[in-house]
């Protein structure tokens, strides 16, 4: 078997997809949450108008990938709606909301049909495996793990609404380390963005594996991140692993 013991994973675009592009699915998604808010019985219309939420989500996410600070979406939703003057709104109410936008959100993925296969081959192999994911919502990439049926292949998975920050950021990789109990060296990550999956493993000493499969690739010579190495496809990883255990 490889030198390499753990195998962390990222999620979004590297073992599962979405079908459609965001733009199309995200009024859908903004239109069942400010419904179900309405619902609640605590506003006589929704709160906000169409889109309005999600443009502030938008503005957070551009912050979060300057500062790699994860405060979660329930946060952000409990915050915006306290600057609206709504200062009563229970725990559960926002949850409901943000669970009705993510339902939708949800349905938008599909599993990759090499992943399971794949992640049965890892595992029978002896390699331990990990999900490191960068998420404003816990709640929402535990579910996408069960609706995949994902949850028994990983000894760990992590998101950075859970950690409080996101990767390349060190955190969310030290904590997989940690719990693993290994050092850098034995463990590889993969995943489809070099700014977050692949600076962040190089930065750890984390040995680094490039998906491309749901990339647009950049012309040669204007690749600045270098990933240690490069697949286009889930199942190539196996091989991949053999080969480094080759060169030992």
């Amino acid at each position: 078997m490889s030198h390499i013991k753990v195998i962390l994973f990222d999620l979004g675009k590297t073992l599962i997809y979405p079908v459609r592009p965001w733009d199309e699915i995200m009024p859908l998604a903004d239109q069942a949450m400010r419904m179900d808010l309405e619902r609640s019985g605590l506003f006589k219309t929704p709160p906000f108008t169409s889109m309005e939420f999600q443009a502030v989500l938008n503005r957070y996410y551009d912050q979060r990938s300057q500062d790699l600070v994860e405060t979660s979406a329930f946060s952000v939703l409990n915050d915006y709606l306290e600057s609206k003057g709504f200062t009563n709104i229970t725990e559960i109410v926002i949850r409901s909301a943000l669970s009705a936008m993510y339902k939708t959100t949800q349905r938008n993925w599909q599993i990759e049909t090499d992943a399971i296969p794949t992640l049965e081959k890892l595992r029978s192999s002896g390699f331990q495996l990990g999900l490191l994911s960068n998420a404003a919502d816990d709640l929402d990439v535990q579910q996408l793990v069960d609706n995949w049926n994902l949850r028994s292949f990983f000894d760990y998975i992590l998101t950075s609404s859970q950690a409080g920050m996101r990767k390349p950021q060190a955190r969310m990789f030290q904590m997989a380390l940690e719990h693993f109990s290994i050092s850098a060296a034995l463990a590889a990550m993969i995943g489809d963005t070099l700014e977050a999956d692949i600076l962040g493993a190089n930065q750890m000493g984390i040995y680094s594996i490039w998906i491309t499969r749901r990339v647009v690739l950049p012309k040669e010579g204007e690749l600045t991140i270098q990933p240690q190495a490069v697949i286009a496809r889930l199942d190539q990883l196996p091989d991949l692993l053999e080969d480094l255990d080759k060169e030992k």
